[in-house]
């Protein structure tokens, strides 16, 4: 394939190329398209990709030289974003034996990114002498909204050009947006329902929504998620939404929904469980559990990465973080201790904020360590969710048997 060449579709030739192909990566970082600067070319099979590795390998070994990897960049490769070219480059140049072979070749050129792939990036990003990201000019406003989460988010440079290159806001972060109005919708109802928006648990028929945790009820397994629907009043709501809002969205922009669901799910889980195992009379309202299982891994791994991260003000913006986090729990504390308004029954735990923070530090930080790497991939991340399962099994075997055998005296149900 020479550069005045005439593209292939099928095993035919047809439109003669003046657009060489460029090479995009999806939000997830997993995938690679090749696409021409006007349409897409269309994916090729893999005999037409060994007749182009052959024109690089007339010595049919096996193997084509980074060298002439190079050359195919040089030759077919001028109209490529200038950062996914970097990228491509440092893949050449980060190789330790100075080859590529056939399959990485084809994972490359085709819709794969292979793991010998992922390792000449991380490798070649020593190597990239490009400008910043952050010196780019004219940049719209969506462009530098999401210039901005790479920065908060990506502590390597070659990862925020790589996220910068191929975010499509498709699809847009939704995860985080529902959660949050639907937790808003079901506070407005129970507010007109309780006539109250502050404090709402001092109200007798607060914890008789089928959505709160409550020990006497621990048999109901939804209670076990759906009470993070409920909070205690607008001042949980608030400090919960908010930071709910400014850590989650940007992380699931950057990380997708799923790993950041399986983040927020497993905090919530964890915080009731962990309610049910520790404060074995108390019930449990508000989404601290996720929230605070995305915070503390954002947070942990801001400091691992610290020499790594460029986010503006760091230092003030973990501050600020901490405080909120403990203004909430301080808070919660205090409601646990305060004289309950009806007893026997007492006040929400604020344990669930602990099972949080646990699961943030630990399979949080796991998730959101490489956002180009696959969940199945990293061992650690599999030794993490073993030992979590374990906890949720030995927790749900302390529900079905320890509180007969504790004698544990539950509150009346609501």
């Amino acid at each position: 394939m020479e550069k005045s060449s005439p593209r292939m579709t099928g095993g035919t030739r047809d439109t003669p190329v003046n657009s060489s192909p460029a090479v995009a990566a999806n939000a997830e970082g997993e995938e690679i398209e090749v696409l021409e600067s006007t349409d897409v070319l269309p994916v090729a099979p893999e005999d037409q990709w060994k007749s182009l590795f052959d024109k690089y390998d007339p010595e049919n070994s096996g193997f084509i030289s980074t060298e002439r990897f190079r050359d195919l960049l040089a030759t077919h490769g001028s109209e490529l974003d200038p950062h996914k070219l970097e990228v491509l480059l440092a893949l050449a140049d980060g190789n330790a034996d100075g080859k590529i072979c056939y399959q990485d070749f084809v994972n490359l050129m085709s819709n794969k990114r292979s793991n010998s792939f992922r390792r000449a990036i991380l490798q070649g990003s020593r190597q990239l002498k490009g400008c910043s990201l952050r010196d780019e000019v004219g940049l719209g406003l969506s462009q530098r909204l999401v210039r901005h989460v790479a920065y908060e988010t990506l502590p390597r440079e070659v990862d925020r050009k790589w996220y910068f290159d191929s975010y499509t806001y498709c699809p847009p972060p939704w995860l985080i947006l529902a959660i949050t109005i639907a937790e808003v919708a079901v506070f407005m109802y129970y507010g007109f329902q309780l006539d109250r928006l502050v404090l709402q648990v001092s109200s007798p028929s607060f914890l008789k929504s089928p959505l709160p945790y409550h020990p006497q009820l621990r048999a109901q397994a939804w209670r076990y998620l759906s009470y993070i629907f409920m909070h205690t009043g607008i001042e949980h709501l608030s400090l919960n939404m908010a930071m709910q809002l400014l850590v989650g969205v940007p992380l699931e922009m950057v990380h997708g929904a799923l790993r950041i669901g399986l983040v927020y799910v497993c905090g919530v889980l964890a915080g009731s469980l962990a309610v049910s195992v520790t404060d074995m009379t108390a019930p449990v309202v508000g989404s601290s559990g996720g929230v605070y299982a995305l915070v503390s891994a954002h947070l942990a791994n801001v400091v691992m990465n610290w020499s790594g991260m460029k986010c503006q003000f760091k230092l003030f913006r973990m501050a600020m973080a901490l405080v909120c986090m403990s203004v909430e729990f301080g808070r919660a504390v205090w409601l646990r201790f305060y004289p309950p308004a009806f007893p026997p029954c007492p006040n929400p735990s604020f344990v669930a904020h602990l099972g949080g923070v646990v699961v943030g530090l630990t399979l949080g930080v796991v998730v959101l360590q490489n956002y180009e790497q696959r969940l199945q991939e990293q061992s650690l991340f599999w030794i993490f969710f073993c030992v979590y399962t374990l906890f949720v099994l030995c927790a749900v075997f302390w529900n079905i048997f320890a509180y007969s055998l504790l004698d544990v005296r539950l509150p009346p149900p609501p």
